[in-house]
């Protein structure tokens, strides 16, 4: 833990009740009885018929999409309220940035009768209003962060901050597998289910686990959850980080390839930061994406190359998102565009080889349909796309 001593009872004492959970099966009935007849599990496993025509590609979408509040962010946050009234908290603090996590936090609340307030980045509010207007609706107060670059960092550092202070009676509920422990444990734990559906689901259709599982890595929750029941099978697992405007410009989001090792948000991993170690700002068009850190569970996969992690640009995640449209007729978030795009890199590159590549689409794409249409309005997808949000 790499937190001011003040929040270690906080961290204790939720360490003690994860635990306590864990083993708890009415605690545990409950949990998975909210997720199937509340959020909608399990979600289906689809094939894109169209998009691998004329290739022995078979790609399949575990559809998180399709769950409750549009996104896998339900899954932990259900389990994470549930935490809170077991330590008896009143208030829940959260921070997001794509704002799906806000949104999936003010409906736990809502459900649950927990007050809640949540801090987003004055950009991510301006390019995710309509995610504000979804968390405003069911009573959370949003409060926009002009700090600092305006985005998800300077958000999660205002929570932290409020939680430093209130959290006798609040619960820090982060949106991702990052952060002090226990919570990159907590949110793998509550976001484990998506891999255990996927192994059952492709077992059913295909008879045989697949060549490779493809996932966007921000903070990283929805690649732990997809991965985290295939780490130890024959499985490649691929983790896809924003490369923005480009690498080589530095204005990405993909710390794990290209940051190094450091001190952020209560975590030792890998960490965007200039020669001086000062935090460098992060990019993607993709505002879930635009963190410039990872998960510790995720650096681990990497240093121990159980993992690959790569990276894809702007203009790749728009391309792929509009393919999944036209194609497909389901519209992906930004984010999960990224690992869409190296999927059908993947199959463009071996395009007769027979292969299973499964894409976790971690969340539904309307958020983002006020951004694409600016991109592509203004006729400048082959440019620097990102000015533009």
């Amino acid at each position: 833990m790499y937190v001011p001593q003040i929040l270690m009872p906080a961290l204790f004492e939720l360490e003690k009740n994860f635990v306590s959970a864990q083993e708890d099966t009415d605690f545990q009935k409950k949990f998975h009885d909210l997720l199937k007849n509340y959020a909608g599990r399990p979600t289906p496993l689809t094939l894109c018929r169209n998009l691998t025509k004329g290739t022995k590609t078979r790609i399949y979408l575990k559809r998180e999409d399709l769950l409750h509040g549009g996104a896998h962010k339900t899954n932990q946050v259900l389990g994470q309220a549930m935490l809170a009234i077991r330590m008896k908290k009143k208030e829940i603090i959260a921070e997001t940035g794509a704002g799906q996590h806000g949104v999936a936090a003010a409906i736990a609340c809502a459900l649950l009768n927990l007050k809640c307030r949540i801090y987003m980045g004055v950009k991510d509010v301006k390019r995710q209003s309509t995610n504000v207007f979804r968390m405003q609706l069911m009573g959370a107060k949003v409060i926009s962060v002009k700090n600092g670059s305006g985005t998800l960092k300077d958000a999660c550092n205002e929570a932290l901050r409020d939680w430093s202070s209130t959290y006798k009676t609040s619960h820090y509920m982060i949106g991702t597998a990052a952060g002090p422990h226990p919570y990159p444990t907590i949110v793998r734990e509550f976001q484990k289910m998506i891999g255990e559906e996927t192994k059952k689901q492709i077992l059913e259709q295909e008879n045989k686990l697949p060549n490779s599982i493809i996932a966007c890595i921000g903070g990283g929750s929805n690649a732990i959850g997809i991965f985290s029941d295939f780490i130890y099978d024959k499985v490649n697992l691929i983790g896809v980080e924003p490369a923005g405007h480009g690498i080589h410009t530095g204005k990405h989001g993909a710390p794990l390839k290209h940051g190094r090792t450091g001190i952020y948000f209560g975590m030792k991993s890998h960490l965007m930061q200039n020669q001086e170690g000062q935090i460098q700002e992060s990019w993607s068009i993709s505002a879930g994406l635009d963190f410039p850190s990872v998960g510790p569970e995720h650096a681990w996969l990497n240093s121990t190359h159980r993992a690959q992690y790569v990276s894809i640009t702007d203009q790749e995640a728009i391309n792929a998102f509009q393919s999944l449209c036209r194609e497909e007729g389901i519209i992906p978030a930004l984010e999960s565009s990224h690992a869409l795009a190296y999927a059908l890199k993947i199959m463009k590159m071996h395009p007769q080889k027979k292969q299973i590549l499964i894409v976790n689409l971690s969340g539904r794409g309307d958020k983002d349909i006020f951004t694409v249409h600016d991109v592509l309005k203004k006729g400048k997808k082959n440019e620097s796309i990102s000015d533009n949000v």
